[in-house]
Protein backbone atom coordinates (compact mmCIF):
# COMPACT_ATOMS: atom_id res chain seq x y z
CA UNK A 1 0.00 0.00 0.00
CA UNK A 2 1.31 3.42 -0.90
CA UNK A 3 2.15 5.91 1.78
CA UNK A 4 -0.74 8.34 1.12
CA UNK A 5 -3.21 5.46 0.86
CA UNK A 6 -2.12 4.29 4.31
CA UNK A 7 -2.51 7.77 5.76
CA UNK A 8 -5.96 8.11 4.16
CA UNK A 9 -6.96 4.72 5.57
CA UNK A 10 -5.89 5.81 9.06
CA UNK A 11 -7.88 9.04 8.70
CA UNK A 12 -10.96 7.05 7.63
CA UNK A 13 -10.63 4.81 10.69
CA UNK A 14 -10.26 7.85 12.90
CA UNK A 15 -13.38 9.39 11.37
CA UNK A 16 -15.30 6.16 12.04
CA UNK A 17 -14.22 6.20 15.68
CA UNK A 18 -15.31 9.80 15.96
CA UNK A 19 -18.79 8.79 14.76
CA UNK A 20 -18.92 5.99 17.34
CA UNK A 21 -17.91 8.40 20.10
CA UNK A 22 -20.65 10.77 18.92
CA UNK A 23 -23.17 7.91 19.27
CA UNK A 24 -22.07 7.35 22.87
CA UNK A 25 -22.43 11.06 23.49
CA UNK A 26 -25.99 10.96 22.16
CA UNK A 27 -26.76 8.15 24.63
CA UNK A 28 -25.24 10.23 27.41
CA UNK A 29 -27.59 13.09 26.59
CA UNK A 30 -30.64 10.96 27.47
CA UNK A 31 -29.11 9.05 30.39
CA UNK A 32 -29.85 9.55 34.06
CA UNK A 33 -27.69 12.05 35.94
CA UNK A 34 -25.46 9.34 37.46
CA UNK A 35 -25.05 7.49 34.16
CA UNK A 36 -24.49 10.77 32.34
CA UNK A 37 -21.48 11.53 34.56
CA UNK A 38 -20.01 8.10 33.79
CA UNK A 39 -20.64 8.56 30.08
CA UNK A 40 -18.97 11.98 30.09
CA UNK A 41 -15.89 10.65 31.84
CA UNK A 42 -15.63 7.76 29.41
CA UNK A 43 -16.20 10.01 26.41
CA UNK A 44 -13.45 12.37 27.57
CA UNK A 45 -11.10 9.39 27.86
CA UNK A 46 -12.04 8.27 24.33
CA UNK A 47 -11.55 11.76 22.93
CA UNK A 48 -8.08 11.88 24.51
CA UNK A 49 -7.21 8.54 22.89
CA UNK A 50 -8.56 9.84 19.59
CA UNK A 51 -6.39 12.96 19.87
CA UNK A 52 -3.33 10.79 20.45
CA UNK A 53 -4.16 8.72 17.39
CA UNK A 54 -4.69 11.85 15.28
CA UNK A 55 -1.32 13.21 16.38
CA UNK A 56 0.38 9.97 15.33
CA UNK A 57 -1.41 9.95 11.99
CA UNK A 58 -0.50 13.59 11.37
CA UNK A 59 3.16 12.73 12.10
CA UNK A 60 3.02 10.25 9.22
CA UNK A 61 2.48 13.10 6.74
CA UNK A 62 5.93 14.48 7.42
CA UNK A 63 7.77 11.31 8.36
CA UNK A 64 11.03 10.57 6.64
CA UNK A 65 11.44 7.22 4.95
CA UNK A 66 13.66 6.12 7.84
CA UNK A 67 11.05 7.00 10.46
CA UNK A 68 8.00 5.84 8.49
CA UNK A 69 7.79 2.28 9.84
CA UNK A 70 8.20 3.35 13.45
CA UNK A 71 5.65 6.15 13.22
CA UNK A 72 3.25 3.93 11.27
CA UNK A 73 3.48 1.34 14.03
CA UNK A 74 2.79 4.05 16.61
CA UNK A 75 -0.29 5.16 14.68
CA UNK A 76 -1.53 1.57 14.46
CA UNK A 77 -1.01 1.14 18.21
CA UNK A 78 -2.82 4.40 18.96
CA UNK A 79 -5.80 3.33 16.84
CA UNK A 80 -5.75 -0.08 18.54
CA UNK A 81 -5.75 1.60 21.93
CA UNK A 82 -8.72 3.73 20.88
CA UNK A 83 -10.57 0.61 19.72
CA UNK A 84 -9.88 -1.17 23.01
CA UNK A 85 -11.06 1.84 25.02
CA UNK A 86 -14.21 2.08 22.89
CA UNK A 87 -14.96 -1.65 23.22
CA UNK A 88 -14.56 -1.37 26.98
CA UNK A 89 -16.86 1.65 27.11
CA UNK A 90 -19.46 -0.04 24.93
CA UNK A 91 -19.56 -3.08 27.21
CA UNK A 92 -19.84 -0.81 30.22
CA UNK A 93 -22.88 0.96 28.85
Amino acid sequence: MRRQEMIDKFHERLHSWNQEIDKLEAKADVASAHAKAEYRETIEHLRARKAQAKTRIDELQDASDEAWDEIKQGAEQALGSLKSAYDSAKQKF
